[in-house]
């Protein structure tokens, strides 16, 4: 299948997540694609090794002659071009597609949908928002199934027409996006009702078989997986044996390493719903003692939800905060990691917290509080995956 062959393709900001994916099928299906970046990240490898060159500069180019501009959210404005959300909504109408989206768990959903039809043999394709080791990447073009995550953040979940869609769950995450939760369940609603075939996440129970990650918030992730299967006509007795085999995708969770018997575990949790489940995840598979390095993420959900993310974070032992890590956002006066860090030792007085604005400053003030025996976890959605290895190098 090559329908994007008469294309040619530049992608602003390719290195993301989301966007080196979207180049690495565009490519596979006959775009000519190059693309630019500020920065070098490990998504760039997989970009590279699809023949795809990439221009790492602190400026974007001009578009080259001929070239459409497709722009990351994280770069609009910067360059003219078609929006990343326009983009995908063109690859999703070009192959039966199953799209999940949700406030959390999409990412690993998404991942064991694409597990368990690359191990039976079904040749799917993929564009998921992290790395999944077992599936050597983020991104594939493939000649059954297009598995998709999907994203309500700026509403453009709205446009996608698969054949399947997927709702994990509802929570209101963006603040400057939508003014309550009942906004974010009325345009999930919306899009629901324009699909054929649909599974909502939350009128599932949680799935009891054996699974190779822990976790509530895994089973019930591996419920909703197995709900969108069945609907792609994978019988649940095929996919089970298939599933439990499954172990995660990169930053959920995620086992670093270990030193000075100290394990050290990163993931992206951000919000206060996915914090505490992946702190209960900790305690389930046996850790007695958790100390969190946490980088807030956003301005804007600090500023609403500090109280919430302080009362995730009181289920851990010892607690290190940083500064906020902005992404998209401009400061807002008032608004900083300290808002956490003063709900905390007011919710639990007596416990150990930590103001490290910086990351660095965070893993030297765990490193030194660590016994033998705990749990290290490193959590957000920025780039606090960055302190995982530094983390290491005190322990040892």
């Amino acid at each position: 299948m090559q329908p994007l062959a008469d294309r040619k393709l530049f992608f602003v900001g390719i290195g993301g997540a989301g966007l080196s994916g979207y180049a690495i099928v565009a490519r596979a299906w006959g775009a000519e694609v190059v693309g630019w970046d500020r920065y070098e990240t490990p998504y760039l490898v997989h970009v590279r090794e699809a023949g795809i060159a990439v221009e790492v500069s602190d400026e974007p180019p001009t578009v080259p002659d001929g070239y459409e501009a497709i722009v990351s959210t994280a770069f609009a404005g910067h360059v003219e071009g078609r929006t990343r959300a326009e983009l995908l909504a063109e690859l999703v109408s070009f192959q039966d597609s199953i799209v999940v989206a949700g406030a959390h768990g999409k990412t690993t959903t998404a991942a064991m949908i694409a597990f368990v039809l690359d191990r039976l043999g079904r040749d799917p394709g993929f564009l998921i928002g992290a790395e999944v080791p077992q599936l050597d990447g983020n991104a594939r073009a493939g000649s059954g199934w297009l598995v998709v995550e999907g994203d309500e953040s700026d509403r453009t979940i709205e446009r996608l027409r698969p054949a399947i869609a997927v709702v994990t769950n509802v929570d209101l995450d963006h603040h400057t996006e939508f003014a309550s939760r009942g906004e974010v369940e009325a345009l999930f609603e919306r899009w629901l009702s324009d699909v054929p075939l649909t599974v909502r996440g939350d009128d599932l129970e949680p799935y009891e078989g054996e699974l190779g990650i822990s976790g509530e918030h895994n089973r019930r992730n591996a419920a909703t997986a197995l709900a969108a299967l069945e609907l792609a006509g994978v019988q649940s007795r095929d996919a089970w044996p298939v599933l439990r085999r499954f172990r995660g995708a990169g930053r959920r969770l995620q086992e670093v390493g270990v030193a000075g018997d100290v394990r050290v575990v990163d993931d992206y949790a951000h919000h206060p719903a996915e914090i505490e489940v992946t702190l209960a995840a900790l305690r389930e598979q046996g850790a007695a003692r958790v100390l969190v390095l946490f980088q807030p993420h956003l301005f804007s959900r600090t500023r609403h939800l500090s109280r919430e993310i302080a009362v995730a974070l009181a289920a851990a032992d010892t607690v290190a905060v940083t500064e906020i890590y902005p992404a998209r956002e401009q400061p807002i006066e008032g608004v900083s990691g300290k808002l956490v860090v003063d709900a905390l030792t007011e919710l639990r007085s007596g416990m150990t917290v930590g103001w490290t604005p910086l990351i660095e400053d965070g893993v030297r003030f765990l490193s030194r509080r660590a016994r033998p025996g705990d749990v290290i976890l490193t959590v957000g959605a920025g780039d606090v995956d960055r302190a995982a290895p530094l983390v290491l190098e005190e322990l040892e």
